[in-house]
């Protein structure tokens, strides 16, 4: 099933500006995250952007789990480019 052209709207709806140590923000076609706690010095650039994408995608399951109107397939989960 293909997502609404609201998709997106919707999510925030559900999502809030913040969740889990998370603060999330609506620009134009996207949300954006800032995440509350850094990750350890000690670990590489890969593995905190590993960690965040998979923390992100929690919250977005979650999200979509607890909303009957949304699917978390419809949505992808990407780091700062």
């Amino acid at each position: 099933m293909a997502p609404p052209a609201d998709a997106l709207d919707l999510l925030w709806q559900h999502l809030g500006t913040e969740r889990q140590e998370m603060s999330f923000q609506k620009l134009s076609g996207e949300i954006t995250v800032t995440p509350g706690a850094d990750a350890p010095v000690s670990m590489t650039r890969d593995e905190r952007v590993h960690i965040g994408r998979r923390a992100v995608l929690d919250v977005l399951r979650e999200v979509c789990e607890e909303a009957p109107e949304l699917r978390s397939d419809w949505f992808a989960v990407s780091s700062e480019q």
